[in-house]
């Protein structure tokens, strides 16, 4: 593992535990070089699942994408990482349910969103207002009318 300060390629793990859904191992690293700690997650590697893009291209699904596009939507608003990343457990356990090797963007977004309104819902307009490809202040007002309407 290299270092994200130095780059140096020896550490030394300090501790290592479970995730609470135990779908990850966490380590807490520490440099051999400069003492810098930080920590990595261990997942198990699931069957490559392609994301099909709406002009019909296809890609490889990345974890990593989701969670900066979550990061983004979350910027400023008090969401912890740790319920970023259970978030993104529950979207994955549920598409990897469906045993596909395709599923269409339209579909992730859709179960990131259904989770995301739960969370933070600044958070969730933010992420549909990118998602869904707002065009004008109408459609933010719909979304937001929906939203008021699900709570009362």
């Amino acid at each position: 593992m290299r270092c994200p300060a130095c780059g140096h390629e020896e550490d030394k793990v300090v501790d290592s535990r479970a995730t609470k859904e135990n779908s990850a191992v966490r380590r807490r690293r520490e440099c051999l070089a400069c003492g810098h700690r930080f920590t990595t997650y261990e997942y198990v590697e699931h069957r490559l699942v392609m994301v099909v893009k709406k002009d019909g291209r296809r890609e490889r699904y990345s974890r990593e994408k989701v969670l900066n596009g979550l990061l983004r939507a979350c910027e400023k608003r008090p969401v912890p990482m740790e319920t970023l990343e259970k978030l993104i457990d529950d979207v994955e356990r549920t598409v990897s349910s469906h045993l596909r090797d395709e599923i269409p963007t339209q579909e992730l977004g859709n179960e990131i969103i259904k989770r995301l309104a739960n969370i933070d819902q600044v958070a969730y307009v933010r992420f549909a207002s990118v998602y869904r490809d707002f065009k004008d202040i109408s459609q933010f007002l719909k979304e937001l009318r929906g939203l008021l309407e699900s709570q009362e």
